[in-house]
């Protein structure tokens, strides 16, 4: 059975949302990428592989490198998902507000 891998599975991770990050500004290497951190090469690359199984990034090869590039199309998932719960929310909190203001006018 395989995982699946999606991109708030992707997110979920403090090291890939920094490799997201630094891919945001600019395309690098593996190497570069794995030179920001505290940790393997072989674990950054597993990190690399998620992301792009989760269609975040993309790897292209120049010569015998491998660059990374962001592509954050799947990124609209996460934002539609985000604009959903805030209009919830927004409800909820706007509902309660009223509650608490009829409250106070019975108490009046």
């Amino acid at each position: 059975m395989s995982k699946r891998r999606d991109v708030f599975m992707a997110i979920a991770d403090p090291t890939r949302r920094e490799i997201i990050n630094m891919l945001a500004h600019r395309s690098l290497n593996l190497n570069a990428i794995a030179d920001h951190f505290d940790t393997s090469r072989p674990t950054i690359s597993q990190h690399v592989k998620f992301l792009q199984d989760c269609g975040l990034i993309i790897i292209h090869k120049q010569g015998r490198e491998r660059y990374c590039e962001a592509k954050f199309d799947q990124l609209t998932e996460v934002s539609g998902w985000a604009k959903q719960a805030t209009k919830i929310w927004m409800n909820r909190f706007q509902s309660l507000e009223k509650f608490l203001t009829g409250l106070n006018q019975k108490r009046s």
